[in-house]
């Protein structure tokens, strides 16, 4: 269960009544890999087949939905164990995770030795070359606008209850291949990652939108997955741009009705 219905009174103008109001859970949910406890993502337990292929690969510690053997999710233990194949060498103490960084909330996201590990896949991956190879790629910004659009009628849970993120992966060509939704703003990221990676979809010609605000958190995740256009209704944090600047990405805010903030790299959004 994920939501459920509360009593409230609402006040508009000079009236007030009560009504009933639907409010989401947030829950702990904890990730195993290789039966060893790595991580306690505070969630919508909603998708954590998704959240947690997402996960795991944006922090490097799978590169492709091969390297997984089986995912076993118990939503009674609200825990997800992930068994990798026998050639991955997986060892825990290489992430350098201490109890307290363990926890991944909904509010301010990954903490430091998460973010150093998805650096330090990114250095291995040579993903700077990657992105600079697909500097050629080109998106109207009319298709910008429409796959916002789409993906906010494609989140029901945030129209029922303005309390979680949306986000969405479509084709260049404009079309939805993943939508999610969450509390947490980049767990709805991590969410259509690891959709994508589960039908074996790979991200050559994608672009990814969300309800979030594009701190550096939520960047480095689109960075890892070399996406080269992200796009937001909400503001781009100084992190956010940093990044999307040094790894060629295409940054953009404020995309709501017919205007939008381009930050970086505004070459491959044509009008």
């Amino acid at each position: 269960m994920f939501k459920r219905k509360v009593k409230i009174f609402k006040i508009k103008k000079d009236k007030k009544e009560e009504i009933e109001d639907i409010i989401l859970y947030e829950t702990p949910i904890d990730i195993y890999v290789n039966s060893e406890q790595i991580v306690n993502i505070i969630c919508l337990v909603k998708d954590l087949k998704e959240l947690s292929v997402g996960f795991l690969f944006s922090v490097g510690i799978i590169n492709s939905i091969s390297d997984i053997k089986e995912i076993l999710v118990n939503e009674f233990e609200n825990s997800v164990n992930v068994n990798l194949n026998d050639k991955i060498k997986f060892n825990i103490e290489q992430l350098e995770i201490n109890p307290v960084s363990r926890v991944v909330d909904t509010t301010c996201g990954i903490s430091t030795p998460w973010r150093n590990a998805i650096k330090k896949s990114l250095d291995n991956a040579k993903v700077k070359e990657d992105l600079k190879a697909k500097s050629k790629i080109k998106v109207k910004s009319s298709m910008i606008f429409t796959a916002i659009k789409k993906m906010q009628t494609s989140t029901p849970l945030y129209r029922e209850t303005g309390g979680c993120h949306g986000a969405a992966i479509f084709d260049i060509e404009g079309n939805l291949l993943s939508v999610k939704e969450d509390i947490g703003r980049h767990n709805a990221i991590d969410k259509v990652i690891g959709d994508l990676l589960l039908i074996e979809h790979d991200f050559e010609n994608v672009f990814l939108t969300s309800t979030g605000r594009l701190t550096g958190d939520s960047v480095l995740k689109a960075i890892r997955a070399k996406i080269p256009i992200v796009a937001s209704l909400s503001a781009a944090i100084e992190s956010g741009i940093r990044l999307a600047f040094a790894y060629g990405i295409t940054l953009i805010g404020f995309a709501r009705g017919s205007r939008m903030n381009i930050y970086t790299h505004p070459e491959r959004i044509e009008i």
